[in-house]
């Protein structure tokens, strides 16, 4: 098999048990990197550090894979204040997530007469979203639209998305409203109008048929 050292330089083709050795005697592992390959190819490397590697480079993949997405964002020169802060948190997310964004402005009729108002509308929007992304090129009116592409700014030069950041900071209402505990059971009412307690009644002792109190 064809082996790669630990400082990345080949080592020639050698028997599994030399490569077995010279992995021992480095106290790394060795690591079948393309079993297609003739002879197959191994390295001689940390296999936790070999495995942290490729999750990071699968997720650089991933991260390309991102950037090849355009979203759109479609545009009006009488496009509404309103609605124009929404398209523009629309580009933001897609931007975070490392999208790039077309903004799209059409003219209708008669406003092409008018198309100084649409390059500000674009430019406003372009002005809104710079700290998460930049134009590609300026933007260019083609037909009878206005184009601009727009690709997200690197990560560790990016702001973070707004929209995330207000999630984020409002507490949960957990209060709870307080209620008295109620008594387990209703207390007597006072007799006679206070507060004094009755004094128990005497008792009245027994009596025969003929009325008279038996004696022990």
């Amino acid at each position: 098999m064809r082996v790669i050292g630990v400082d990345g330089k080949q080592l020639g083709v050698i028997p599994l048990t030399d490569a077995l050795n010279q992995a021992r005697q480095h106290g790394v592992d060795l690591v079948e990197i393309a079993a297609t390959a003739t002879p197959p190819v191994c390295r001689l490397v940390d296999f936790g550090k070999y495995r942290y590697e490729q999750a990071k480079k699968e997720k650089e993949s991933k991260k390309n894979q991102n950037a090849s997405i355009v979203k759109e964002v479609q545009l009006s020169p009488r496009i509404d204040p309103h609605d124009l802060g929404i398209k523009v948190s629309h580009a933001i997310d897609f931007l975070c997530e490392d999208m790039k964004v077309k903004v799209a402005l059409k003219f209708r009729g008669r406003e092409m007469a008018h198309t100084n108002v649409g390059f500000d509308v674009i430019n406003k929007f372009i002005t809104e979203i710079t700290p998460f992304g930049h134009p590609d090129f300026p933007p260019k009116l083609i037909g009878r639209g206005i184009n601009v592409m727009i690709s997200p700014l690197p990560r560790n030069k990016r702001a973070k998305n707004p929209r995330q950041l207000a999630d984020g900071s409002v507490p949960m209402n957990t209060a709870k409203t307080h209620v008295p505990d109620e008594p387990d059971e209703e207390e007597a009412p006072p007799v006679n109008g206070n507060s004094t307690p009755a004094a128990p009644e005497a008792s009245i002792p027994p009596t025969d048929d003929l009325g008279n109190t038996p004696t022990n």
